[in-house]
């Protein structure tokens, strides 16, 4: 967890002479610290969502190929898998940051913005995994190679599916249930 909270420490040290002396002041200190927080997470996220995105640029890719080959077996299914992978890149996108409003009865505290960049942080590894993937299937269908083509789509569906699952915790993450 340290080395996935470094974000937030960065962050935290890059700040301007100005925002020190204010984040020193009671009162404004907190609300510095929950802000370098959710920006934190925000950076992570980001990446998330540029990763996902140029696997599903790739999966796309093949789907091109695959469909100017006339590989009609496979076209439906990788089909499915873009529009998933496209869900899943705009869950990434438009997840919620970790605010609540003045007036929410659900206030969002430190600890669990921490936990929530921990979590977003674990994420990395799913995702350079499904990036991993796609870009093999990419290369093996650049080679005319289809010999596994229909467990490559099958493993990465799956490989999507998991991510989502585990990415969907992530309100829980947030609210401290888990």
């Amino acid at each position: 967890m340290s080395e996935k909270k470094n974000v937030y420490d960065k962050a935290k040290q890059q700040m301007r002479l100005s925002e020190r002396i204010l984040a020193a002041m009671p009162g404004f200190r907190g609300y510095k610290e929950k802000e370098l927080r959710r920006e934190s997470d925000k950076l992570i996220r980001s990446h998330l969502h540029q990763k996902l995105s140029e696997a599903k640029s790739d999966v796309k890719e093949v789907f091109q190929k695959l469909s100017d080959r006339r590989a009609f077996e496979f076209l439906t299914d990788i089909d499915r898998l873009v529009a998933k992978m496209d869900r899943v890149v705009e869950k990434v996108n438009h997840a919620s940051y970790g605010y609540a409003g003045f007036f929410d009865t659900f206030k969002i505290n430190e600890e669990n913005l921490d936990r929530m960049i921990g979590f977003d942080s674990e994420l990395v590894d799913d995702v350079e995994k499904i990036c991993e993937e796609a870009s093999a299937f990419k290369s093996e269908v650049a080679k005319q190679d289809l010999k596994k083509a229909r467990d490559r789509i099958q493993h990465l569906t799956e490989t999507v599916d998991a991510f989502e699952k585990t990415f969907d915790k992530r309100e829980e993450v947030i609210s401290g249930v888990t």
